[in-house]
């Protein structure tokens, strides 16, 4: 048997270099850190404490050989030696820590077992992201980590190794304050009847609160990993509290320049200085109900800043559909609220998904923890913070604590997340000093739910934030709806002809269609009429960078009265600024209806202007649920007669019908052969109560792994790929490859920033066949992939055949 340590020659990390980082070291930091994070959620000793054990496991000799054999420091001659690459994940050296603060806390009774659950749950899991802690089988998987043989944890070795005064701060921390902390926490979030089992709503809030601090763990070890690994990140970090009064005054002086005569201009500072004012109310969600073109992203950073101000918050976080407006709203904020003075941006940009799931070494440190004064991000990435598995997003999560979160065109938000969205929205605002602004020009009902007690939005009326929004959307009336839905349909050629005409009359014209297929049909047949520095199409097929030289182009050409026609999917409709004399939009949901009715006449210009709805007569929608679904509750709404198909009654009665329609959708169901048997996530995530052991005494009996699995499953996970659009696509791109081989971790994570202007993100059928025809390549085993030359196309973009010479970038 090998002679032990001495607890100072215990090592958490060592350096290509040599340098090492004790264990002691970075149990103690990781626990500093998460107990300031922890102490948003009112449990800073349950941070520093989960902390400190973490890495507990890491105090066994079978770890600290693994750890010398794979970093150099024993050499492969020696008697020491392992082949440590066969070994890679196989030493567990988190289950002893969680094994230690489960039995611990037995001395506290039922209280002590509920809060070693959460505790040893983190723990745990702090690798592998939440762990199921009942199985899909009914077996007790909480249970069977926790009786996890010593032999494999190393517990009672560890417990010999480690120094006497660690193991007496653990005790002194794991006190009867401690427990009675949590308890606390565990009885404000308990919603259900006094006596009852808890709820739906009541288990989704202990497992969500779980998930909180769960985040904090591993943002504060995922932190000081990165930062002994480079030093320097260190000094790159915000220290200082945020004085939001910078932005503050920069963003006022910006909205003092603007000075517009038109009617229009006055209805936007209006809306905008009713957001300054009520933005001193309490926290809460808010609704903000403004027609599109009403300047709903400068009126509600306005509310932000000044709400962060007065509650003193340490972030803004957008939430915005898609990734094609991420860009044009980061740089229009930029320009109000940023100086090249600043010691740091005050607005991160986060808009595709480069980093693998499956993090490694490098992309923990180049992973973003949205650190950042304000964030912009997707809906698809905000969901994936609150619900998905692993530990990337979820290291997110407590950032949500302490914010404002605007979110742009709400009524994008998916079907199958509504519950899920309501209660952790309900969570974060009723418990956490979260404030919430939805925004939209088409509210949709999320407080009005079929199914309440599964979860829906508690929302005052008082609570919208412009006070008569009827009399709002009259005043900002200036297009009209031209019902032109045939019961045969409209051809290609008939399309055609309608937009021929309305370009040749007005000038411009945007036919916003409903799949990437009219997109492409429509600009071949427009091709042989309209000159190519006229005819554009826009669609997810073009890189940000490429769609954003597009929109450019357009814009200068609108100013400058040059003739238009572009061809777009809906990225168009949802907040992005572009005036068009008349639209056409393919027969959509009301919603989408309505948003595209934004780009047209958008700054009245035109006294009124017309928005045509026809209907394809040959589409393949079949699998977008979303659009047919409501494309046939818009027709139900335009066959009833209102007087405005644009006006909140109308929207109203359309949200009526479409979420009437999908209510059983709202849980986010899973199949039976996605899962093994039919549930839903709201489900796993909450009292998991179609789950064969849901007897079984335990306070969390959440499947979490498993429904953050589910969750990428069927949420048809994209993948991305950089491209190569451009000399500046094609640099990245080789820079990307030098420098994988010899990691430099700060050059790493600029250049995927950088690559993010770059990426196009595809579903796994075209994943499947760019793979097929060897159109990727992977960089270095790092899981980021980009285009081969020749599969990328000025007119469309991305393909999955070989383009055209004359199509292809750069000839």
């Amino acid at each position: 048997m090998k002679e032990s340590k001495s607890s100072e020659q215990f090592i958490a990390h060592r350096r290509k270099n040599g340098d090492e980082q004790s264990l002691l070291c970075h149990l103690s930091e990781v626990g500093e850190r998460a107990a300031q994070l922890a102490a948003k959620i009112g449990v800073e000793n349950v941070g520093e404490l989960i902390g400190l054990l973490h890495d507990f496991g890491k105090f066994s000799m079978a770890f600290q050989i693994y750890l010398g054999s794979a970093t150099g420091k024993i050499n492969p001659d020696e008697d020491e030696y392992v082949e440590f690459k066969k070994l890679k994940g196989k030493i567990d050296h988190s289950s002893a820590g969680a094994q230690w603060i489960w039995e611990y806390s037995q001395k506290w009774g039922i209280q002590g077992q509920w809060v070693g659950q959460i505790l040893a749950l983190c723990i745990a899991s702090h690798h592998s992201g939440l762990i199921d802690c009942l199985q899909t089988d009914g077996t007790n998987g909480f249970s069977d980590r926790m009786k996890k043989p010593y032999e494999k944890t190393h517990k009672d070795e560890c417990l010999q190794n480690a120094p006497c005064d660690y193991l007496e701060k653990l005790k002194t921390l794991a006190d009867k304050k401690l427990i009675q902390d949590v308890v606390k926490q565990i009885q404000r979030i308990n919603v259900s009847e006094k006596g009852q089992p808890p709820g739906i709503i009541t288990s989704f809030n202990m497992g969500f609160w779980a998930r909180m601090l769960f985040s904090c763990l591993i943002d504060a070890d995922r932190i000081n990993s990165a930062d002994f690994e480079e030093p320097e990140n260190m000094q790159h970090r915000n220290k200082t509290a945020i004085d939001w009064s910078i932005p503050l005054c920069r963003l006022e002086q910006f909205i003092s320049q603007f000075n517009g005569e038109k009617p229009i201009d006055e209805l936007r500072r209006n809306i905008s200085d009713i957001c300054k004012k009520r933005a001193r109310e309490a926290q809460g969600i808010y609704t903000l109900t403004v027609p599109t073109g009403g300047g709903k992203t400068f009126a509600s950073l306005r509310y932000a800043l000044h709400h962060a101000q007065q509650h003193k918050l340490d972030r803004i976080i957008y939430i915005i559909p898609f990734t094609s407006i991420i860009e044009q709203n980061a740089e229009a904020l930029r320009k109000a609220i940023e100086d090249d003075s600043d010691e740091y941006p005050w607005i991160l940009e986060q808009h595709s998904n480069l980093e693998p799931e499956q993090q490694n070494w490098h992309s923990k440190l180049v992973s973003e923890n949205w650190d950042a004064p304000i964030v912009m991000t997707t809906m698809v990435q905000f969901l994936e913070v609150l619900f998905s598995g692993g530990t990337r997003g979820a290291r997110k999560t407590h950032q949500l604590a302490n914010s404002v979160l605007i979110f742009d065109e709400i009524q994008t938000l998916p079907i199958n997340s509504t519950h899920l969205f309501c209660n952790a929205l309900n969570f974060l605002t009723n418990y956490y000093k979260t404030t919430a602004v939805l925004c939209t020009a088409t509210q949709p009902l999320l407080d009005q739910l079929k199914t309440p007690e599964k979860g829906q939005l508690t929302i005052p009326l008082k609570n919208e934030l412009v006070d008569d929004v009827a009399k709002l959307f009259d005043d900002l009336k200036r297009v009209e709806l031209s019902n032109k839905v045939r019961p045969e349909g409209w051809t290609a050629e008939q399309i055609s002809d309608l937009a021929w005409g309305e370009f040749t009359e007005l000038g411009s014209c945007l036919i916003i269609v409903n799949t990437k297929a009219w997109a492409q049909q429509l600009y071949r047949t427009l091709q042989e009429q309209i000159d190519e520095l006229s005819l554009f199409q826009l669609s997810t097929s073009l890189c940000p960078a490429h769609r954003k030289d597009v929109l450019s182009e357009i814009r200068k050409r609108l100013e400058k009265g040059l003739p238009v026609l572009c061809i777009s999917t809906q990225l168009i409709e949802a907040g992005v600024d572009v005036d068009f004399a008349s639209v056409i939009r393919f027969l959509a949901g009301l919603d989408s209806i309505a948003q595209a009715a934004g780009r047209c006449n958008r700054n009245g210009l035109l006294k009124i202007a017309t928005v045509h709805i026809v209907n394809p007569s040959e589409e393949k929608i079949d699998l977008l649920k979303d659009i047919k679904i409501g494309r046939d509750k818009a027709q139900r709404v335009l066959n009833e007669g209102f007087n405005d198909l644009l006006a909140p009654d109308a929207i109203k009665q359309y949200f009526n019908y479409y979420f009437y329609e999908r209510a059983d959708e709202m849980v986010y169901p899973v199949s039976r052969k996605q899962y093994g048997r039919d549930d839903n996530l709201l489900n796993l995530l909450s009292d998991n109560s179609k789950n064969i052991g849901q007897n079984i005494q335990l306070l969390l009996k959440q499947s979490f792994m498993t429904a953050g699995k589910v969750f990428k499953a069927i949420d048809s996970p994209t993948q991305s790929i950089i491209v190569p659009y451009g000399d500046e696509g094609r640099e990245v791109i080789a820079e990307l490859c030098r420098v994988a081989k010899e990691f430099d971790a700060k050059k790493y994570r600029l250049l995927l920033k950088q690559a993010q202007k770059f990426s196009v993100n595809v579903f796994p059928n075209v994943w499947q066949r760019l793979k097929d025809e060897k159109a990727v390549c992977e960089i270095q085993d790092e899981g980021i992939y980009f285009l081969r030359d020749g599969y990328y196309s000025k007119q469309f973009g991305l393909s999955d055949k070989p383009c055209s010479l004359m199509t292809f970038m750069g000839i």
